[in-house]
């Protein structure tokens, strides 16, 4: 089974929200599209499961042109970031309902009802109605239809985004093995690249209404190929500034320079952009390489265990974010190490020179 888009193009009026986009995801994984709000990921979800008709191109289903069918007719299902149960029913009902619209038997019904809410943990809860449910029984609820319906392919968009911490955490660990040997195709919506990284699988870096690249998500984490995916599979945004490049030696500004090593050394000689993550930004030395830069401290926060500053280093804005918690002097200069083994190269065109 699998999904496949062959140069859809969508818009609304004058506007294009999807531009000319060519993909293919397979069952078996986890496919990811990851983008900031606003980049597509939504409208994308919509053309596949039939809610919205594409100006252009077609959409196949396991080989099948679906382009014009309804999305009843494509047997698909949908679960929102927000909590899409029906009031009036029961959760047994709630998650049994795709089940009787297919005409399945009553014992049938049943069976499979009371599977899922097993494996979702809602055995004790399928006589309640939705509004007497917590926010993340409400949408395991929803996820259980999805599962229950045997879909040919499960649409996720940011089902986790409502839901606290650590109801998050709970369901992000699940849901790949919820899904796994179903042999639908997923595709699961997120703006954290944190989560993309979490559920592994593919992902489809989106920007401004296209995919900017597809692949195994930690080979496209680790091997961007331009500015704008290394932008997108990022957060804390990354770091980037302009170097000039003479010989092995890289050249930030008059008080910032490195030694170029492997590829990068290999670069002819000029002008380039290079970035660098906030997680290999650091108030401390991580290694014998870690380069320094003096900035001054604009704002501080505290996440968990992690800290992070953003300072000002020259005219260029930094973003540090470390592990455990640093005390950070508002409008003070602060000594931050950069690790330049995990330094992004790129040429003006904004394609990976190394």
């Amino acid at each position: 089974m699998s999904i496949e888009l062959r140069n859809i193009v969508k818009r609304v009026g004058s506007i294009t929200h999807i531009k000319d986009t060519s993909l293919i995801l397979e069952a078996g994984h986890f496919n990811v599209l990851l983008g900031a709000t606003g980049a597509g990921k939504t409208s994308l979800i919509k053309l596949m499961a039939g809610l919205d008709k594409p100006a252009s191109g077609q959409i196949f289903m396991g080989g099948e042109d679906v382009t014009g069918l309804s999305t009843q007719k494509r047997n698909i299902s949908l679960v929102h970031q927000f909590f899409v149960n029906y009031s009036h029913m029961s959760v047994f009902e709630n998650i049994a309902s795709p089940l009787r619209v297919a005409g399945m038997a009553k014992p049938e019904i049943k069976t499979r009802v009371e599977e899922t809410a097993e494996l979702l943990q809602l055995q004790d809860f399928l006589k309640r109605r939705p509004s007497e449910l917590s926010g993340g029984q409400q949408q395991r609820t929803a996820l259980a239809r999805a599962i229950a319906k045997e879909s040919k392919a499960v649409f996720l968009d940011e089902p986790l985004a409502n839901l606290d911490y650590k109801l998050r955490e709970e369901l992000r660990d699940q849901l790949p093995e919820l899904f796994a040997d179903r042999g639908a195709v997923v595709v699961y919506a997120t703006s954290e690249p944190e989560e993309a990284l979490l559920l592994g699988g593919y992902t489809a870096l989106m920007d401004d209404g296209h995919i900017t690249q597809f692949g195994p998500t930690a080979q496209i984490y680790h091997n961007p190929h331009d500015l704008v995916s290394a932008s997108v599979f990022s957060n804390p945004p990354i770091n980037v500034a302009q170097i000039e490049k003479k010989g092995d030696l890289a050249q930030m500004n008059e008080h910032v320079s490195w030694k170029l090593t492997g590829a990068a050394a290999g670069l002819r000689d000029g002008n380039y952009t290079f970035a660098i993550r906030p997680n290999h930004v650091a108030p401390f030395k991580t290694s014998d390489k870690s380069v320094a830069i003096t900035g001054s401290v604009q704002i501080t926060e505290l996440s968990g265990s992690q800290s992070s500053a953003h300072f000002l280093a020259g005219n260029e804005s930094w973003v540090s974010l470390a592990s455990g918690v640093h005390n950070f002097q508002i409008g003070q200069d602060h000594q931050f190490f950069m690790d330049p083994d995990n330094c992004f190269y790129f040429s003006p065109d904004g394609k990976i020179a190394a």
